[in-house]
């Protein structure tokens, strides 16, 4: 072929590729390569759903689209952190905030597992509100000033929260757990809601299927005990906004439920966390073989012990060394988690023949691994409160 031939060859293609840029198409290109021909189709937008929150209210919102996230209330931020992404958290209430020195401080000694995660994303935030027991309401000009897509709420009061909604202008869902916590309908509905919301339903599904399979598991290995053989064990210590002693006990405790256990308190009045009196806690005191003591109410049980160590030595699991104690977990709300591996723990200490295989601290970091992705038995065992982890008590050098 002649030069001449092969230039205006060479013109006639690059006019025809010029063509087609102008006129601002694309060229589909006709292709035997499965790896091009067969691309998938761009992911479309979010679709708008509604969605009922733990409260009843019924809330617009595009799952998997938020990126600033604002948790307010006693165990919002917890429980966003079991099934959300830390990363998306653009401002932490005060009472979280550990690198502040001016906020509420009252459950620093106690071991709070979503803050030993995360403590170090949430002390970059901005503040979204005081947080803490004696905050009764969101403060919603804080949050504004963090400019959240999205709100993650424990306030739940229908009006408070539609009213905070609309001022903001983004959604505002409420979490609820329900009086038996991490065991409770209510828990594993909210993980759901939460995995809708942010495009998480594997991790959510992932989360309630593990709390499932460890309550059958602890039920199974404790079901065919007689009722003869299952000695009479009482709990104390119980928090109820605040730390307790001895005397704060609970006749329907969900960890004894789950586990098959002979709670010796049978006649109070009403469920949830409940006092006795002192003349009852002696009379019960002869069917305790096991207590098992909550680690927060340590510090208010010592100088009571020091003061008059009758009433203790009169129970029986005293006298017999039968006194366990678990991992505080009502700071700033449940610590859903630390609730699961003090239900592993009680049924361990009544039963020891049946959980012979159980390693405390193992199924400890096997939970917080579930819930948060880290193994934090050692750094939750730390804390002041924690007292080292879990132990049967030595009273009388544990008290003096």
């Amino acid at each position: 072929m002649q030069t001449k031939q092969w230039i205006a060859l060479l013109l006639v293609a690059i006019m025809m590729l010029s063509l087609c840029a102008c006129a601002g198409g694309t060229t589909q290109v006709p292709t035997d390569d499965p790896a091009v021909a067969e691309q998938p189709p761009k992911a479309a937008l979010p679709a708008e759903i509604t969605v009922t929150d733990m409260i009843g209210r019924e809330v617009t919102v595009l799952p998997g689209s938020y990126k600033r996230v604002v948790c307010v209330g006693a165990g919002a931020l917890r429980m966003y952190c079991y099934v959300g992404d830390a990363a998306l958290l653009c401002g932490v209430e005060d009472i979280d905030n550990a690198a502040l020195s001016e906020r509420p401080q009252m459950f620093d000694g106690v071991a709070r597992p979503y803050v030993i995660a995360y403590g170090d994303v949430f002390s970059t935030l901005d503040s979204c509100g005081v947080g803490g027991p004696n905050a009764q309401a969101a403060e919603a000009e804080k949050i504004l000033a963090c400019d959240p897509d999205i709100v993650i709420s424990e306030y739940e009061d229908v009006e408070k929260e539609d009213a905070l909604q609309a001022q903001l202008g983004v959604p505002v869902i409420t979490l609820r757990a329900g009086p038996d916590s991490v065991f409770d309908d209510a828990f594993a509905q909210s993980m759901a809601l939460l995995g809708v919301i942010f495009g998480a339903e594997e991790k959510a599904d992932a989360l309630i299927s593990f709390i499932k399979t460890e309550k059958e598991e602890i039920s199974s290995r404790t079901s065919s005990i007689a009722d003869a053989d299952k000695p009479g064990v009482y709990i104390c210590g119980l928090g109820n906004w605040g730390t307790t002693n001895h005397l704060m006990t609970s006749q329907d405790y969900v960890s004894f439920k789950v586990a098959n256990i002979h709670n010796v308190v049978t006649d109070l009045g009403a469920g949830g966390n409940q006092p006795i009196e002192e003349e009852k806690f002696v009379a019960l005191g002869e069917d305790m073989d096991i207590i098992i003591m909550d680690a927060a109410a340590v510090k208010n049980i010592k100088p009571l012990y020091q003061e008059d160590n009758a009433k203790f030595d009169g129970c029986k699991a005293w006298r017999d060394g039968e006194v366990y104690l678990q991992m505080a977990y009502n700071a700033y709300y449940t610590n859903f988690e630390t609730v699961l591996s003090n239900t592993w723990f009680i049924a361990k200490s009544v039963y020891p023949e049946a959980f012979a295989d159980i390693d405390i601290t193992a199924k400890t970091n096997e939970i917080t691994k579930a819930f948060l992705g880290q193994e934090l038995a050692a750094q939750m065992f730390a804390y002041p409160h924690s007292f080292g982890g879990y132990q049967k008590i030595e009273t009388e050098s544990f008290f003096n």
